[in-house]
């Protein structure tokens, strides 16, 4: 099934913006004097995970045309990312911005998403792009939200299939970018159904399964040929399900500084995995790994980790994810 990711070239489909983390770690918002700035939302940390790690990666998206959107490229570009889908948008739409902490107990994180830039992409946007050049394309659920990012997201998803690209997605439920929970349910399940590879942690399959239980509703999408479905379940672990059955993967136990950037750091770091040959169980650690490291450090993207660093805390024999 993942023959296909050898390309080693994936288009990333989501948001990038602004996040901005009150310095020095462990300070409460409200009490922050400094910020540290680095680039933020969930697409940009996947695509940063995959080139840390040896990928090739392009984003899709929008930014606005001021100055946080140029930040926004000058950042991607430093991280070896293809930006020539990134699209500029003028008018009032702004970049998506974070307000975080760096605390692991009651960690603080205000998003601002009014008007987002990264809603802006439209079905003219996608659609002269050479899918066939890709492995796969990866989805963040964020950008399914709003039109016409919406239908420009299935647009590119159908695109892709028929270019033969695998179809992967994050669900990345964020509450206070839907109208509706039953919204979310219905456009969030539509596009996980068309994928190859669905990950999420159990808030977000629970959306998926309305009245019913998410933990089953993961088994069920699994039994689709060929289909890998991922349900994290934070400090527990995570549980992956295909057709042939299910395994479990423990987190690697660390010192963590903030929950914040693990779930982009282990989409990352599966896909690397995935492409380095490794089979599909090491592969989800080496997603495990790469989020444990993540955790540890201030910020998402500038905390993703190189391959050479991940091997490292995979090979400690003390740890729980061996």
């Amino acid at each position: 099934m993942f023959e296909r990711l050898q390309k080693n070239n994936f288009l990333v489909l989501g948001r990038a913006g602004l996040d901005l983390y009150a310095d020095p770690p462990g300070t409460q918002i409200e009490d922050a004097q400094n910020f540290r700035a680095a680039l933020g939302g969930s697409a940009a940390n996947i695509a940063v995970a995959l080139t840390r790690q040896g990928c090739m990666a392009a984003l899709l998206t929008a930014v606005s045309n001021d100055a946080i959107g140029r930040y926004t490229l000058k950042a991607l570009s430093s991280y070896g990312i293809d930006t020539q889908f990134v699209i500029s948008v003028d008018g009032e739409a702004r970049n998506s911005l974070a307000v975080v902490e760096t605390r692991n107990e009651n960690c603080q994180s205000v998003i601002y998403r009014n008007d987002a830039a990264d809603f802006h992409i439209t079905e003219a946007d996608v659609s002269d792009i050479d899918y066939s050049t890709f492995g796969a394309i990866i989805v963040a659920g964020t950008a399914l939200a709003h039109e016409p990012s919406r239908n420009a997201t299935f647009v590119a998803m159908r695109l892709a299939r028929a270019a033969g690209l695998l179809l992967i997605i994050d669900i990345d439920y964020r509450p206070y970018s839907w109208r509706s929970k039953d919204e979310a349910q219905a456009v969030c399940s539509e596009a996980a159904r068309m994928c190859d590879l669905i990950v999420g942690n159990e808030q977000e399959f629970g959306v998926l399964a309305g009245a019913q239980n998410g933990l089953a509703l993961a088994e069920e999408l699994s039994q689709q040929a060929g289909r890998v479905v991922v349900y994290k379940q934070g400090e527990k672990g995570c549980t992956t399900f295909t057709s042939n059955g299910h395994f479990n993967t423990p987190v690697f136990p660390v010192p963590a500084l903030k929950p914040t950037g693990a779930g982009d750091a282990f989409m990352g770091g599966t896909i690397s995995g995935l492409v380095a040959g490794n089979s599909l169980r090491e592969a989800v650690r080496r997603g495990a790994a790469t989020a444990a490291i993540v955790v540890t450090r201030v910020g998402c993207a500038p905390a993703m980790p190189d391959a050479a660093e991940v091997l490292r805390i995979m090979q400690q024999p003390h740890n729980l994810g061996k």
